[in-house]
């Protein structure tokens, strides 16, 4: 069975750093397509960073790009978001995500619970 734990949300104020981690249970992160998505309050969900392990390749949504940065550990089998240079628009429920394609949320199947991350100004 696939499981996705998110943790390491939290407030902070703007300009700061948060490091969100996700276990993965039931597959390999060195072998499937992760993703990291976020949703605020009364807004579409939105893809924030991918990575396929396969190729190497890593993408990111503009609005995070340079501040944001996705990583893998295969040993922990864990995938991280660290987010540098907080900003109050990056304030939203976080989730990781296993299996898709890049920021197309409807590709992937399957989803953690979400950590809460709020920036304040």
């Amino acid at each position: 069975q696939v499981q996705l734990v998110e943790s390491g949300g939290g407030s902070v104020q703007a300009g700061g750093s948060l490091r969100l981690s996700c276990a993965a249970s039931g597959y390999t992160v060195s072998s499937t397509n992760m993703g990291w998505f976020r949703q605020a309050p009364g807004k579409e969900r939105e893809g924030v960073a991918f990575m396929s392990p396969g190729s190497g390749t890593t993408y990111y949504a503009d609005s995070v790009k340079g501040r944001f940065t996705i990583s893998q550990h295969n040993a922990k089998n864990m995938v991280y978001l660290q987010m540098n240079s907080l900003k109050p628009e990056d304030t939203a429920m976080y989730y990781c995500a296993a299996g898709g394609f890049l920021l197309i949320d409807k590709t992937y199947r399957y989803w953690g619970q979400g950590t809460q991350v709020t920036v304040s100004s």
